[in-house]
């Protein structure tokens, strides 16, 4: 895929595997046009990326090398000492710290945010043309880069991309399922309980609760936890977990086995009213 408008411009190859789910719809306009998204993105960063001599600029079209000014220094320094943001909460003899100038963003952080914003963009136009063009369904997505020497791996889903040197297997991504994101998903039922419908507990147990252990203690885990522990299980632990079963028969709200991806936007829980895309990311890792 060539990028630019002149003879300067970058060429990129580009591997893409899309997984589809409850219909084809999705993993085929993902194939289609996803890389045409990453191609938009990286045009707007055409031109910093090929400076490889110089970071990109925090603010695009101005003069390297621009610092704030004494005054503008004195008042950020004034804000943050303000803030009691340095040493102890409320202690006034600690000195502030200097104000750093700013973050220095490497330019390989601007291909990994293209891509980022690729996929949030594919997702969204699946979205908006879904009744029109009856995009059915949803996919996982893996796509490789290889740009100006390096190799990006861009994750949605449970598929996984390796690189094969020598005879020697090199996994280069991680799948994303139930299990391994279950704080994330936990915590979004714990931050916005609304989307559990009321037939939802975000906390896990090792199996279903049983109406006659309401107010025994049963171990449990919630979005903060790793371990283990016990509680009294009370009437609303008796609701199906938001993430339940094992390995390969974990589903999110007993419907569905990956939790990243794109489409899905009118998947719901059979026979109700309540939506997975919420606890569904488009985002890569």
């Amino acid at each position: 895929v060539e990028m630019g408008k002149d003879s300067e411009g970058l060429v990129f190859h580009y591997w893409a595997l899309f997984d589809g789910h409850a219909g084809s719809g999705a993993a085929v306009v993902a194939s289609r046009l996803l890389h045409q998204h990453i191609v938009e993105q990286l045009q707007c960063v055409l031109e910093v990326l090929t400076n490889l001599a110089s970071l990109p600029p925090t603010v695009l079209g101005e003069e390297p090398n621009h610092h704030p000014s004494p005054a503008t220094q004195r008042t950020l320094t004034r804000a943050v000492s303000l803030r009691s943001a340095t040493g102890a909460p409320g202690s006034p003899c600690t000195p502030p710290t200097r104000f750093f100038v700013e973050k220095k963003i490497q330019h390989e952080s601007l291909v990994i945010g293209a891509l980022e914003n690729a996929f949030k963009e594919m997702d969204a136009q699946i979205e908006r043309e879904k009744a029109i063009y009856n995009i059915s369904g949803g996919c996982t997505v893996l796509v490789v880069v290889f740009l100006l020497g390096k190799l990006y791996v861009a994750n949605a889903g449970d598929s996984r991309a390796i690189i094969i040197r020598n005879g020697e297997i090199i996994p280069v991504s991680t799948e994303f399922t139930p299990e391994s994101e279950r704080q994330r998903l936990q915590f979004l039922g714990f931050m916005q309980p609304h989307l559990l419908g009321g037939e939802f507990t975000h906390l896990e147990f090792p199996r279903r609760v049983q109406r006659k252990e309401v107010g025994k203690k049963m171990l449990y885990r919630d979005f903060t936890m790793t371990g283990w522990a016990y509680k009294t299980i009370e009437d609303e632990d008796l609701r199906f977990p938001l993430i339940y079963g094992e390995g390969k028969k974990a589903r999110v709200m007993a419907t569905i086995g990956v939790t990243r991806g794109l489409g899905d936007h009118d998947l719901k829980v059979h026979d109700s009213n309540i939506y997975i895309k919420p606890f569904l990311s488009c985002f890569p890792e």
